[in-house]
């Protein structure tokens, strides 16, 4: 286990092929004095022009957990193995995988099979365990109003650690547990959170006489965004979500709390 040390690192998950809020994230953090940066994993998906997102990765020393997208499209799958249910959702989810998968570079393929399917460091005397989905599967949801805090200090007792970060819902959140643990949702910079705002979610882990986390909204150049999906011809329900802030697809996963917020 890697023993960090500096005060802030920013841990982000899902880029879907955003590299304009990966670079964003990357300055804006730098300017909160983070030195160390993680990513949570879904380097693609949703978004146009993968391949400008690895040169970012790779330029800042960034540290990437393998999500489903990032094992399939270093395996060579047919699908994103995202885990939904709904055939609405598996239709879109595939539109937006076989054009990842399309115009990856095989470099970039190669170094995704790579990636190992979790990270893990200590902090202030914290052990600290990073994943995808959570440390049990790779893509397994956990939302907030369904997930219970019994079931969360299990994972952290499980799996050795006191603080457990995760994304692949979209949707960031926090849950305080026993004994000074807690587990994040660390939310994801590719696409809006269905709330109807524009900006993008990650988080920065702080240490000074303890650990502590604060989730960072991020603005970034959506509008040029959107144009580049638009060249790309992406679907037009992925475009209205960068510009509107709702979620137009991938809705049927959404718990009823969670699903009851955004306006689809």
């Amino acid at each position: 286990m890697q023993n960090i040390d500096c005060e802030k690192i920013a841990i982000f998950g899902g880029v879907y092929n955003n590299y304009l809020a990966l670079e964003a994230l990357v300055a804006d953090a730098r300017k909160r004095g983070v030195e160390r940066f993680f990513c949570l994993g879904d380097l693609g998906a949703f978004g146009p022009n993968p391949n400008k997102v690895f040169p970012i990765l790779l330029e800042n020393d960034i540290a990437v957990v393998q999500g489903n997208y990032d094992h399939s499209i270093g395996n060579d799958l047919s699908d994103c193995q995202c885990g939904y249910t709904d055939p609405q959702d598996n239709y879109f989810a595939q539109i937006s995988y076989d054009y990842t998968y399309r115009h990856v570079d095989s470099e970039f393929k190669k170094w995704q099979k790579t990636l190992p399917p979790e990270l893990r460091m200590t902090l202030d005397g914290k052990d600290i365990l990073m994943c995808h989905g959570s440390p049990r599967k790779t893509n397994e949801f956990l939302w907030e109003s369904t997930t219970p805090t019994h079931f969360l200090e299990k994972l952290c007792q499980d799996f050795d650690a006191d603080i457990i970060l995760a994304t692949h819902t979209g949707i960031h959140w926090k849950r305080h547990l026993q004994d000074g643990k807690f587990f994040a949702n660390v939310g994801v910079i590719g696409r809006p959170e269905n709330d109807g705002k524009t900006n993008v979610w990650y988080a920065i882990l702080s240490q000074n006489g303890g650990v502590s986390l604060d989730f960072i909204p991020l603005q970034y150049d959506y509008k040029k965004l959107a144009s580049e999906m638009q060249d790309e011809d992406l679907p037009q329900e992925f475009i209205d979500t960068i510009l509107t802030g709702w979620w137009t697809t991938c809705l049927e996963i959404l718990p009823a709390k969670e699903r009851a917020q955004g306006k689809f």
